[in-house]
């Protein structure tokens, strides 16, 4: 019973993540790399997205940022009940928690010199809470190792940490957000990997390298990586994603719809191969010899150690094959088709098997 429960669970996680649905090719440039040209093919596919004006984000938000209660999604509080317009900001008040909403910089505006597009990327503005936005100010995200303050219930923290290597002021976000957080930095600096390098001059850039690739510094890859291996892509994620590419900017924030980039260009994959997913073609097993599988001449391969166990459950749980891989690279020979969930030992992976 234990053991089907845990299978459901990674069903459900991989359902979520499944619903990413980027246009069929848009990722198509980056079979077959890695590392910095990885990253570049990236910059290459979603520079020149449609500028917005400062004023458009609050009806922006309205759509990419609404609770399902109709609400403000707030990323720094959790207390706020806001409503879209009657509570934004008009430049006066908001000195304590719960009266004004605002538009927040996550990858804050005084880094790149409040220069445009980036002052109005709607994949980095999110709506959140003005006292608690202004305690951040732009101090870079961090482990809060000396608590100096935070939002109600702890949501959100602010103090010094050493991680860095020296004292720094940082903030926190909540757990829930910290992944989405990360995947916003990382399209940031892929996105403008044209300009990156110069932002390391301006004040509290410490996340930042100075160059285009890796772009940020060590501290914040390992940060970042953290963050977002341990709060994976969410729904709210997806949903708006889909709606700055289809009503907003036109471009995607690649790390949303496939979150094995990050391991390719900064992780474990780096010097491995990428394949989109759906791509025709086979690739060597990734770093740290993980399972991978691919589709190609209309069938799904199994990418990994000869000796490993792979089991394949339904939507239901119902196991429908239990077997030892004989060789490293094997065709999946099924008739059931639909969703389906694999794994090769304890390493879930999901594909849709077409009638």
């Amino acid at each position: 019973m234990k053991h089907r429960i845990r299978v459901l669970g990674w069903l459900l996680v991989a359902v979520s993540v499944a619903t990413a649905s980027p246009p069929q090719g848009y990722y198509a440039s980056t079979q077959g790399l890695s590392g910095q040209s990885l990253k570049t093919a990236l910059y290459n596919t979603i520079k020149g997205h449609t500028e917005l004006s400062y004023s458009d984000l609050w009806t922006a938000f309205q759509q990419t940022d609404q609770r399902a209660d109709g609400k403000v999604w707030d990323i720094y509080s959790n207390i706020t009940n806001y409503v879209f317009g009657d509570d934004q900001d008009r430049g006066s008040g908001g000195g304590s928690e719960n009266q004004f909403y605002n538009r927040e910089h996550s990858f804050p505006k005084s880094w790149f010199d409040d220069g445009y597009p980036m002052y109005t990327d709607l994949f980095h503005l999110y709506p959140s809470d003005k006292w608690v936005n202004g305690k951040r100010g732009n101090s870079p995200f961090g482990t809060v190792q000396t608590l100096t303050g935070a939002s109600a219930n702890g949501y959100s923290k602010w103090g010094t940490s050493t991680e860095s290597g020296e004292t720094l002021t940082v903030f926190e976000p909540a757990d829930e957000m910290k992944g989405d957080m990360a995947r916003t930095y990382f399209y940031m600096v892929t996105r403008y990997e044209n300009v990156v390098a110069s932002w390391r001059n301006n004040a509290n850039t410490e996340m930042l390298a100075g160059n285009s690739y890796p772009a940020l510094s060590s501290w914040a890859v390992k940060l970042l990586l953290a963050w977002h291996r341990s709060d994976p892509v969410s729904q709210k994620e997806i949903n708006r994603n889909e709606v700055v590419y289809s009503q907003y900017q036109h471009n995607r924030n690649p790390y949303i719809d496939e979150p094995r980039l990050v391991e390719y260009i900064w992780g474990d994959s780096i010097g491995y191969a990428f394949l989109p997913s759906g791509s025709v073609g086979l690739n060597q097993p990734s770093a740290n010899n993980k399972p991978a599988a691919y589709y190609s001449e209309g069938s799904w391969w199994i990418n990994a150690q000869a000796g490993q166990r792979l089991q394949v459950f339904d939507l239901s749980g119902r196991q429908l094959l239990s077997t030892t891989l004989t060789d490293n690279l094997s065709r999946l020979n099924l008739t059931h088709s639909g969703f389906l969930l694999l794994l090769i030992d304890s390493t879930p992976l999901s594909i849709v098997k077409p009638d």
